[in-house]
């Protein structure tokens, strides 16, 4: 293979899939994180002991271990390391100016407006001082969330000035630049958009349906796949993706994009230059379609030539564990949910004596079930059933 080094940036449980894939195609495979213990070491040829953030020592990272490219799965503010690292460097990735409008939501939601894109309409508030000055021009509902984290964090719904002051230290504290986002309150279906771009088009893999908590926090719960609404919604959906991708300046890469649709057009919600989370491009999309998303980034930051044509016409769901608060005393059942027909994984994000929280970000959640059916309505019921067999029992 032409290129056989790469470096991973971030080695927890998100970017596993790249790198089990990684070392599958025969690649020398690098991670780098500032945590010694990250789930990921061991599966990894090198380890590099440096924070996903920190530029310049990634750069150092990049000269001791000359890869042939550097990624990263899920997660959106190592991406700013990955553009300055690749434009320093002269490997394949994104820009600058487009890693910063992926990962700035309010820089983000600026380009949509700026280029015509759908999308709600917002306040940036940079204090505390600034949200009571604005009170008298916020328009409720709203989300109030942070410009630059993920997740769900530090995301609520708010319905008057009394709630965002009572949410603003929550909401702060969940960003990382100090500034908050209010935005416009859509209702409707929510979905994901799986994408590739290459040469400034938009080549969409597949649309997930998806499942939240809904308010306040709106954490997601569970994703299907393919998108189970009308043709005509989809095609809208396929030009509003196209149109994101542009107005952010991303011309060639994985995109995972967030849209809801409402009254019946797609809106932008956010997205980001990279693959998506919750385990949607690293196993859903091939389970869907048998385009295998991980390798073809792989590819990409190789700059290898990718494959993006259809395998499969699958349906494929992800269901999320979840539990009351407290300390997990015991996990069973597990054996009796891989019986059910179609399960392909069932995994666990915390383990027996860790404390459970309660939900208000993905990271509260507990555990998965994924399952690949030939549609996507029968894998949501076996995905359902499966985790009906599992017990988290909590002291």
């Amino acid at each position: 293979m032409k290129g056989d080094k790469i470096l991973i940036v971030g080695a927890s449980i998100l970017q596993m899939p790249a790198i089990k894939r990684a070392k599958e195609m025969g690649l020398t495979t690098a991670v780098a994180d500032y945590n010694p213990n990250a789930v990921g070491i061991r599966f990894a040829d090198e380890y590099y002991n440096c924070s996903t953030l920190d530029k310049d020592g990634m750069l150092n990272v990049v000269e001791k271990f000359c890869p042939d490219g550097i990624m990263t799965m899920a997660t959106d503010l190592p991406m700013r390391t990955i553009a300055h690292v690749c434009m320093k460097k002269n490997l394949v990735g994104i820009s600058e100016e487009c890693a910063l409008n992926c990962t700035d939501k309010i820089q983000m939601i600026r380009c949509f407006k700026e280029n015509g894109v759908p999308s709600p309409n917002f306040e940036e508030i940079t204090d505390l001082s600034d949200l009571k000055s604005k009170a008298d021009t916020l328009q409720f509902p709203a989300i109030m969330k942070p410009a630059d984290n993920s997740g769900s964090r530090g995301v609520v719904l708010v319905h008057n000035i009394e709630d965002c002051l009572a949410q603003y230290d929550y909401v702060y504290e969940c960003s990382h630049n100090g500034k908050i986002l209010i935005e416009e309150y859509l209702s409707g279906p929510e979905v994901s958009v799986e994408t590739f771009v290459v040469g400034g088009k938009a080549h969409v893999l597949q649309v997930t349906d998806k499942v939240t908590t809904g308010a306040p926090y709106f954490v997601e719960l569970g994703h299907s796949q393919p998108g189970m609404l009308n043709q005509n919604i989809i095609e809208k959906i396929t030009a509003v993706a196209d149109s994101a991708c542009r107005a952010v300046g991303l011309i060639n890469g994985p995109a995972h994009l967030e849209m809801i649709i409402t009254e019946g057009e797609p809106k932008m919600v956010e997205m980001g230059a990279r693959m998506g989370g919750d385990c949607i491009t690293s196993h859903l999309v091939p389970l869907s379609t048998g385009i295998d998303m991980t390798e073809q980034t792989i590819r990409y930051c190789l700059g290898l030539p990718v494959n993006l044509n259809e395998k499969l016409h699958m349906g494929s769901a992800v269901c999320f564990l979840t539990a009351r608060a407290g300390r997990i005393k015991d996990i069973q059942g597990v054996e009796r949910a891989y019986r059910i027909d179609g399960v392909k994984e069932v995994g666990f994000f915390k383990q027996v004596g860790e404390e459970v929280a309660e939900i208000h970000s993905s990271s509260d959640r507990i555990g998965y079930v994924i399952v690949q059916k030939k549609s996507a309505k029968d894998a949501i019921a076996a995905c359902k059933k499966a985790a009906s067999k599992i017990k988290i029992h909590i002291a």
